[in-house]
């Protein structure tokens, strides 16, 4: 009897032949499915079962690995071939087991040729091994193994003798494969452990996709690695990561899973965790895959949330695991998932990846790493890669990638979608592409940054983001939570929450800010619910949207805010009876505009008008005021603020800087809770009105350029809640009164160049006072303090250490203590028994030295702490000093002592860095030393 010895041209037949015979399609063999199995077993069970490998597969499964046996795991019911071969296809790695009658089986053989078409196709790993038979009798079917496949074709049937020729083929193939001998029952013990590490590796081998181009990657694994410390301590170490949507936190902890993972006893990655959390038995699911990628195990079967957490509190302290938690947005997530360190064996490390820092605090983690933007180079090189191909810009598309990158706001997300969808077209299209973003953002972009919104907890939550999108970015956090809560949205939660979501930012100014592509997001959330009709939008932002509904009377009550800003040389003049039906307007910006009319059409419920180049003498006595919360009139041509002034309980917030024409304040009687009143360059003001004593809540008052201005009413040092008074520039003012002390929370008086030549003696008594500024003065400086308070930084006190510092040009105190220092830098010692510290500096160069020793004496005194950062806690130079203080946490002891700075001379760059890092700490703290003093 012949058999088929080489290829013809029964190839398709022979396909549709054997798929028939496994009673599945050819569509269906191509199908793509997920990996359920480590390992797919093929064996003769007669020869091996009850042996070889009942001892395999336990190794296998105590070493956690997942196995498919055809004798045991398939389902009842189902049709045997298409469940073998939907095994093969989901298995990651096929054990075959080659012995004597292997080649008897028909059933083997087929096993067999699927497993061999997954290897050249999909790149299935496999692994044989010869039990009792020689490799070389399998690769040439000879000896007893020849023997039983002799038999097997005298068996079949003439329509299938076709198939001797595949069969041959796939076994020369495979037993031309590494793999493992076993020839006597002495050295099964030693292969089967051979195996199952072998198996362990390749299991383990396969990484995580991190990204076709990974720019920038490198430097943040390292920065992180460093946070994790893996070789320095053993203990558990839960590690943040936080940061906007689209950022990279989620490829960065890929890199950081692929270079460590191996280093562990176990590791998990668990991907989309907001996502899948929220699914029918997500949680459950979460707590299973975990199971499994730590333990290789699915027969521990989770019932519900709480059951898993019982298992994993007993399962996880026995392995020293590396586990990665991506985009946790919930608490509940991080407590079902690694409930506390406690979990965990020693060593073991865990990666949390949110965009909500507020799941990070509370001692959940041990540091937070705050995602790093993109670089200039970096942003470009990445967006270059996904337009062109190639790490720069073609020469022609230079500066409109440029402009790209710009608009991405240096966002990866954006970066690699906008080069996607920009790659292969015309410059033409791209500035097309451009223009059409300003207006409307791309919606992959949207949709992804969309999800901190959707996820807010509720609608006053999203309406601040809104409002801040469209109103407030660059504004004060204060004065914003003062106009919101006006409109009852509970503020101070709400930006706190939008801060922790990566959604909102507050600079080291106490500025509001937000990147450009969660504007532009906020702003489409707004368009896209009236595309086509802005009047039914709920806030009014784009120039030709808001000229055409001021222009049409098109105005409806679903506008809540509305912003237009004019060029000084194309004023717009408006009628007041546009504003008719915008009944729930709330929110009005205005800058060179005009408005004609009867003023009581504006809506009721305004509770912030900034009006910049208000052209009227005076507010109008029929503009309803009563619920307005900020009024903001800078570069208005008031003369007064009102002729007839209405009683105005929610007013906290009155600024007409730079109004040239104002010669008189308002009555502040009217105004009971003013909390800021600004009247900065207000060059005709002569006088501030006694009724400023009626203020019984401000804070803030500057009249800083008020140079008409000759003096103060008395009655305004009885504000006892006034935190800061500016007078510098304001030159008739020569005298401070002996009255200061009464005012009870005044930390800063800012004086610079005014007539102001002594300071009051009164001063010594006061408890709040921290910083004087007297800069421009001329005098000397002895004639500037009461005798008392010379005395303090009287030379004669102290102790000859002190007096010939080395790096210092002269260091006072009146308490310090006999130790001996050397140099400026061991000031720390002795700070906090300081009662005063004089500097005076005869060059910029020595003050930027003395002020470097100074500051980061004053961090280790008052015990600041860095936030757990990438970057150190070291003050390298003065210059650093701006960079350093948005991260400094000051904490405070008990026995704080009252501080004072005086700064005199002139004024510098260094001086004020020095000045604003000592009043920050001096806002948290009720003190430092008691006085420091800087000339230069």
């Amino acid at each position: 009897m012949s058999y088929p010895t080489s290829s013809s041209s029964y190839d398709l037949q022979r396909r549709r032949t054997l798929l028939l015979d496994l009673n599945l399609t050819p569509f269906e063999n191509d199908l793509a499915l997920t990996k359920k199995y480590d390992v797919f077993l093929s064996f003769r069970g007669e020869d091996t079962r009850a042996s070889f490998i009942s001892h395999l597969t336990s190794s296998l499964q105590n070493a956690g690995i997942l196995i498919f046996k055809d004798d045991q795991s398939l389902q009842r019911g189902d049709h045997i071939s298409p469940s073998l071969v939907h095994a093969i296809e989901s298995s990651k790695i096929s054990v075959i087991v080659f012995s004597k009658n292997y080649a008897d089986s028909k059933w083997c053989l087929q096993e067999l040729w699927q497993i061999m078409v997954r290897h050249r196709t999909t790149g299935q790993v496999v692994l044989p091994v010869f039990y009792d038979v020689d490799p070389s009798e399998v690769r040439h079917q000879t000896g007893e193994f020849g023997k039983s496949f002799l038999n097997l074709l005298n068996r079949i049937s003439h329509e299938e003798k076709w198939m001797a020729l595949e069969w041959r083929n796939e076994l020369r193939v495979a037993a031309g494969l590494a793999g493992f001998v076993v020839l006597n029952s002495r050295n099964e013990s030693e292969v089967i452990k051979d195996i199952v590490e072998n198996v362990t590796r390749l299991l383990d081998k396969t990484d995580l996709f991190v990204a076709d181009n990974p720019v920038g990657i490198d430097s943040r694994v390292q920065d992180m690695i460093q946070l994790l410390d893996t070789q320095q301590t053993n203990d558990v170490l839960l590690l943040g990561m936080w940061g906007m949507g689209g950022i990279g936190k989620t490829t960065v902890a890929k890199a950081i899973y692929n270079k460590i993972g191996r280093n562990f006893e176990g590791r998990s990655f668990i991907a989309n965790i907001r996502e899948v959390w929220g699914k029918d038995c997500g949680q459950v699911n979460l707590q299973e895959q975990l199971m499994y990628d730590i333990f290789k195990e699915t027969t521990t079967k989770i019932q519900n949330v709480e059951s898993g957490i019982s298992i994993l509190n007993g399962r996880l302290c026995h392995k020293r695991v590396l586990l990665v938690l991506d985009d946790v947005n919930k608490l509940d997530q991080l407590n079902a998932l690694c409930g506390s360190c406690k979990w965990f064996a020693p060593g073991s490390r865990i990666i949390i990846t949110t965009r909500d820092k507020h799941i990070l605090r509370g001692n959940r983690v041990d540091k937070i790493y705050i995602m790093k933007e993109m670089d200039e180079s970096e942003s470009l090189e990445l967006f270059s890669w996904h337009a062109f191909k190639q790490a720069r810009p073609s020469k022609d598309f230079s500066e409109i990638s440029t402009n790209v990158v710009q608009y991405s706001g240096r966002l990866p997300l954006a970066l690699e979608v906008l080069g996607s969808y920009l790659f292969d077209r015309e410059v033409t299209e791209w500035i097309c592409v451009l223009e059409k973003l300003k207006r409307i953002p791309n919606d992959q972009v949207h949709q992804k940054l969309k999800i901190s919104y959707d996820g807010l907890n509720d609608d006053t939550e999203k309406s601040i983001f809104l409002d801040i999108a469209c109103f407030f970015i660059g504004m004060d956090r204060n004065d914003v939570i003062h106009i919101l809560n006006g409109s009852g949205f509970f503020a101070e939660i709400g930006i706190s929450v939008l801060v922790e979501r990566s959604l909102v930012t507050v600079d080291d100014k106490n500025k509001l800010g937000m990147h450009d592509l969660l504007r532009d997001m906020g702003r489409e959330i707004i368009r896209e619910k009236s595309p086509m009709e802005p009047e039914e939008r709920s806030r009014l932002w784009f120039h030709d949207d808001v000229l055409d509904v001021l222009s049409e009377h098109t105005g409806t009550k679903a506008v809540e805010g509305l912003t237009l800003k004019m060029p000084c040389h194309s004023a717009q003049r408006f009628s007041t009876k546009t504003f008719e039906n915008m009944k729930k307007l709330r929110l009005l910006q205005l800058s060179g505009v005009q408005l004609d009319g009867d003023f009581k059409y504006i809506s009721r419920n305004l509770k912030w008008l900034h009006w910049n180049g208000f052209p009227l003498r005076c507010i109008p006595s029929n503009f309803y005021q009563r619920n307005i919360v900020s009024i903001e009139l800078e570069n208005s041509n008031a003369k007064l603020v009102w002729k007839e002034i209405q009683r105005m309980e929610q007013l906290k917030i009155l600024n007409l800087s730079h109004s040239h024409h104002l010669t008189q304040t308002p009555d502040f009687s009217y105004l009971p809770n003013l909390e800021k009143l600004v009247l900065e360059d207000c060059p005709r003001l002569s006088q501030v009105s006694h009724s400023i004593g009626h203020l019984k809540k401000v804070v803030l008052i500057n009249l800083k350029d008020c140079i008409s201005l000759c003096s103060l009413p008395r009655n305004i040092y009885t504000l006892k809640t006034l935190n800061t008074l500016i007078l510098s520039g304001c030159l008739m003012i020569d005298k401070l009164e002996e009255d200061l002390e009464q005012m009870e929370s005044l930390t800063t008086l800012i004086a610079n160049n005014t007539g102001i030549t002594k300071v009051p003696f009164s001063l010594v008594r006061s408890k709040s006072i921290g910083f004087i500024s007297l800069c421009g003065y001329e005098g000397f400086s002895r004639d500037v303090f009461p005798s008392i308070i010379w005395s303090w930084m009287s030379p004669n006190n102290l102790s000859p250490a002190f007096q010939t510092a080395s790096h210092m040009s002269s260091l006072v105190s009146l308490e310090a203590s006999t130790c001996i220092f050397h140099d400026l830098s061991s000031i720390s010692i002795v700070l906090p028994k300081l009662q005063s510290l004089w500097l005076t500096c005869g060059s910029e160069l020595q003050l930027s030295q003395d002020a470097t020793r100074i500051v980061n004496a004053l961090s280790v005194a008052s015990s600041m702490e860095l936030e757990s950062t990438a970057t150190t806690s070291q003050v390298p130079d003065v210059n650093s000093l701006i960079e350093c203080r948005s991260q400094v946490k000051v904490s405070t002891t008990p026995n704080s002592m009252k501080s004072l700075l005086f700064q005199m001379g002139m004024n510098s760059l260094i001086t004020n860095i020095l000045k604003e890092r000592i009043l920050k700490v001096s806002l948290y703290l009720s003190c430092m030393c008691p006085i420091v003093t800087l000339f230069i």
